[in-house]
């Protein structure tokens, strides 16, 4: 074991035994963050994932997220964090997103971790947490060990920042003891997908390719990214050119040069640019002039950090938070 890891244990040890001696009958008499939404799973539960199995013993009730989506989907489904991670992307100066703050709008806000990049071991033991949920996340096996040491870690399922949407929607609702919850919220979601696309009746058969530019680089979505999953059951079909250029660089991405670009045929092109200078300063290049769908207008734009983390992936929350403004735009472009 590194020295490292030895140090945070012990660190993380001592918060523990400060924390937990005096939080057991303090939690027994504060608000129970679960309280008033019946379980519907059973316990214990054991949920495999990427560094093995964890089993969780009962329902908890004070849960900790880290990584994406998984706060999100705890407050879907009726259960709010006692802590979370700080979003700096499209989070607002305290860390929240937009749709987090939506949602808690009358509810005292959860902790708000520290913005780190490895989870910060002493904050999530001073939450006294009966449960981690790290399923969307990028947690290496040493950080697992490391916060398994707090609480029981439900993991990834397969690979770091790849979890499917909706089975992050399920994984969070069996570790809560929500599934039926979570099987409403995904019927839900999808009723409002179908209601889209059967409103758009243009989307269907028609070809997209998704993509993002950077000064320097130009990324291509495969149908394994969310974004490009969700929007596919919009009624569109991934244009043969995405298979057709796709290298194995990643599993949900690709880079393209940007004398390739002319090669990603499509009927609708849809480019994510963070601020309208950048979307504006690629569509006005001229590696982007000679795209077939930049000549004709059929280019989506979304634009914004919290327009783009809506869908990139979506969660439990934030679909339904950027639907109609994304359908609105892919629409304006079809036409």
């Amino acid at each position: 074991m590194s020295r490292r890891l030895t140090v945070s244990l012990a660190a993380v040890a001592s918060i523990l035994a400060l924390t937990l001696s005096g939080c057991t009958a303090a939690a027994d008499d504060a608000a129970d963050p679960a309280a008033g939404a019946a379980a519907s799973g059973s316990f214990p539960v054991t949920i495999e994932h990427a560094f093995g199995e964890t089993t969780i013993d009962k329902q908890p009730t004070r849960v900790v997220t880290w990584g994406w989506g998984s706060a999100d989907d705890a407050i879907a489904l009726g259960v709010i964090p006692v802590a979370m991670p700080f979003q700096s992307y499209a989070g607002d100066e305290n860390g929240v997103l937009p749709w987090i703050n939506e949602a808690l709008e009358n509810t005292e806000m959860p902790l708000v971790l520290p913005d780190t990049q490895e989870p910060p071991y002493e904050d999530i033991a001073a939450a006294a947490p009966d449960v981690i949920l790290a399923a969307y996340s990028g947690i290496t096996e040493p950080e697992y060990e490391l916060l398994s040491q707090i609480a029981p870690v439900v993991a990834y399922p397969g690979d770091a920042w790849a979890t499917p949407w909706r089975d992050l929607i399920e994984i969070t609702g069996t570790a809560l003891g929500k599934t039926d919850e979570a099987s409403a919220l995904l019927a839900s979601i999808d009723t409002e997908i179908a209601e889209q696309a059967a409103a758009h009746p243009e989307f269907a058969g028609k070809t997209i390719a998704l993509t993002s530019a950077g000064a320097a680089t130009f990324y291509v979505y495969k149908k394994e990214d969310p974004r490009v999953d969700f929007t596919l059951d919009l009624g569109f079909v991934s244009a043969p050119a995405v298979d057709e250029l796709a290298t194995d660089e990643a599993s949900f991405y690709y880079t393209l040069s940007f004398e390739q670009l002319d090669q990603l045929d499509s009927d609708l092109l849809v480019n994510f640019g963070t601020t309208q200078e950048e979307s504006d300063a690629f569509l006005n290049a001229s590696y982007a002039q000679a795209m077939p769908q930049v000549q004709s207008g059929a280019v989506a734009s979304p634009v914004g950090a919290a327009f783009i983390s809506a869908v990139s992936p979506p969660t439990g929350l934030s679909l339904s938070w950027g639907l109609d403004d994304y359908v609105s735009l892919l629409a304006a472009a079809v036409k």
